[in-house]
């Protein structure tokens, strides 16, 4: 079977409270684990995007606007849609593993973490795309029940 979700690449959740998020795979496990015998990924991804910056905003509604929330999950492949885009985060993979989820605090550490590697990309004007909401969800079209 070829690896579709490698380190890097970018999926968009389909499945639970982040569904139509972007999210970049950390590290994936193909076999599944002891207490998920299933084949799932660790993502970091972005739960609020940043907002639209004008000429004329100052700079301190400029750097409010500019803020990203990040969230890290432990993700099912099939509720994993692969992109062909991939993110180069060197700081990412060290940053969060299967024992971050275990103690609330490692969990937050690497949060802290992971904004931080996400908002200097943004800064930098690195991977736009990546920091905006899809289209569809924008619109309202987020399920398919009335």
């Amino acid at each position: 079977m070829v690896r579709v979700y490698k380190p890097g690449k970018v999926a968009i959740v389909l499945a639970g409270r982040q569904a139509g998020k972007k999210v970049v795979v950390i590290k994936q496990l193909d076999e599944g684990t002891k207490e998920r015998p299933y084949p799932h990924a660790i993502v970091a991804g972005v739960e609020r995007y940043p907002l639209k910056v004008t000429k004329r905003m100052g700079s301190k509604k400029v750097a409010k606007r500019s803020k990203v929330k990040p969230f890290i999950k432990v993700v099912n492949y099939s509720h994993l849609f692969p992109t062909r885009y991939a993110l180069e985060l060197e700081g990412l993979k060290g940053s969060v593993g299967s024992e971050t989820f275990k103690e609330p605090s490692q969990r937050e550490d690497a949060k802290k973490v992971i904004k931080k590697q996400l908002e200097e990309r943004y800064q930098g004007g690195k991977n736009k795309w990546f920091f905006q909401p899809l289209r569809m969800w924008i619109y309202g079209f987020k399920g398919t029940h009335s």
